[in-house]
């Protein structure tokens, strides 16, 4: 990145002991250190400056909350980042989170010939980055950008330090390899026709990228030819970087100071735990699904009971039932009825307002609910009514019970069709029952996707199930798709 990536370990071991005695100066000097190389890490992984802006936040003011569980102050640095990507994990899992504003770039006092040359590698870049896959793009962005090293990975990803070795490896042996077969598709596409056909668009996608680089490897032509060597850190300083927003600094350091907001970041804090032996964050894990987010066939069984109580029951437990079930039902909601992804900030605010939560494991904010790493409401109230009837007469006999049984819904087909993310984060993918009703689940999904669901649909009626980018890393156009309980798929596309 521009400029050097923060203090000395020294520096740091400095800062989490004044952190730790409460002094409120350093925890200013740590957000004017660290904070825009956090900020820029965060948005890398949630594409979104107001989500970024909301997780900084939570990382200052978890970071202060637990620096004392810190057994190696001198990794403040890496720590910070750990605690920074659980909680992208956990917003990036959260079907609230607000999409579709992304951060504009850092400036640069370039002129525009120096902009152009700066594009021409960029484009490089990208196309060498798509060929490694998202854990791989991550540990390169975290060891050359960030200047964190193999141990600070290991706590960052929550993996055993010889396997973050294997992966930082990996990672470098495979972007040499990328880059190689890029500068041979960026200045010797002529000579190969194979290539030529592999590098009609530039930037490359991941799967170009992917194929390219087997190509060179089994071509006489191109594994012969030589490229000038380009170090990691001169590929990827071209890069954009996200500008941190200058009101960011204010809120931050009083959301994490305010005396009247001491309950408030308990329970942000809390969000990073649990920890280790050595006081890192363990990786995010997504919360376990609950009962009612299983397949249709399972719900059935206790609907169908719940249909066969008697009226009288219904009527004296109407209000306990909508009560009771007006908090658990929001994931079949959201699959059943169109999402709107975003959360409640204005378009111009720099933050997400600052969460209330009360139960750590389930927070109120929209912008600051659960989501990999070193890491559902609707309930209609069954009513009915009595009716007085009066007895039959002798001078008019009851009518004769009716003989046929009514007709059973008959069930009719799903019809999906698929959705544009363009460059947002998320898109709706809609699902229609034609010719009755559809119980409907996603089976699973294919390409650099996200979704699941499932849900009940009357004949005619529509539903949503959101689909989001599975990498917060990504270059060129991206294809995947949603696959169906039916046997029907809805193909999903975004841009990078």
């Amino acid at each position: 990145m521009a400029g050097e990536p923060g203090a000395a370990q020294n520096d740091d071991l400095r800062l989490a002991d004044s952190l730790r005695a409460g002094d409120v100066i350093a925890l200013t000097e740590v957000y004017d250190t660290y904070a825009p190389f956090l900020y820029d890490y965060c948005h890398g992984l949630l594409r979104d400056r107001v989500e970024a802006s909301g997780a900084l936040r939570n990382v200052v003011i978890s970071a202060r909350e637990h620096v004392d569980r810190l057994t190696e102050p001198a990794r403040l640095r890496g720590w910070l980042y750990a605690i920074a990507r659980k909680e992208c994990m956990r917003r990036r899992d959260s079907p609230n989170r607000h999409t579709g504003q992304e951060a504009p770039e850092a400036e640069d006092e370039l002129t525009q010939e120096q902009l152009a040359r700066r594009e021409e590698r960029r484009l490089l870049a990208h196309s060498a980055l798509a060929a490694l896959n998202g854990r791989q793009r991550e540990a390169i962005d975290l060891s050359v950008r960030h200047e964190l090293d193999e141990v600070d990975l290991s706590g960052i990803f929550g993996m055993p330090l010889e396997e973050t070795l294997a992966l930082a490896q990996k990672a470098r042996e495979d972007l040499a390899a990328a880059l190689h077969a890029s500068l041979i598709a960026q200045n010797h596409w002529k000579d190969c026709p194979s290539v030529a056909a592999l590098t009609e668009s530039w930037p490359l996608s991941p799967q170009t990228s992917t194929a390219l680089v087997r190509h060179v490897e089994n071509c006489p032509v191109c594994g012969a030819r030589e490229t000038p060597p380009l170090p990691p850190d001169r590929l990827l300083s071209v890069l954009p970087i996200a500008a941190i927003p200058a009101d960011l600094r204010l809120d931050v350091l009083t959301a994490a100071t305010a005396e009247d907001r001491a309950g408030n970041r308990r329970a942000i804090a809390a969000w990073t735990e649990p920890f280790d032996e050595y006081g890192w964050p363990l990786p995010y894990q997504p919360t376990a699904p609950r009962a009612r987010d299983r397949a249709p066939g399972r719900r059935r069984g206790p609907l169908l009971a719940a249909v066969a109580v008697g009226v009288g029951v219904l009527v004296l437990f109407a209000g306990g039932m909508a009560w009771l079930g007006g908090g658990d039902d929001r994931s079949n909601a959201a699959a059943t009825s169109p999402v709107t992804p975003g959360g409640s900030t204005p378009p111009g605010s720099s933050a997400p307002p600052e969460p209330i939560p009360t139960d750590p494991s389930s927070p109120t904010s929209p912008t600051a609910s659960p989501t990999e790493s070193k890491s559902p409401s609707k309930s209609p109230s069954p009513t009915a009514s009595k009716s007085a009837s009066k007895p039959p007469t002798t001078s008019r006999p009851p009518a004769p019970p009716t003989t046929s049984a009514p007709r059973p819904p008959k069930a009719g087909t799903l019809s999906v069709s698929g959705c544009d993310m363009g460059r947002n984060d998320s898109c709706t993918v809609t699902v229609t029952a034609v010719g009755g009703y559809v119980n409907w689940q996603v089976t699973g999904t294919s390409g650099p996707v996200r979704a699941g669901g499932s849900g009940h649909l009357d004949a005619g009626r529509s539903g949503g199930v959101q689909v989001s980018r599975a990498s917060g890393f990504c270059w060129g156009s991206q294809t995947g798709t949603v696959s169906f309980s039916s046997g029907a798929s809805a193909t999903v596309t975004y841009r990078c």
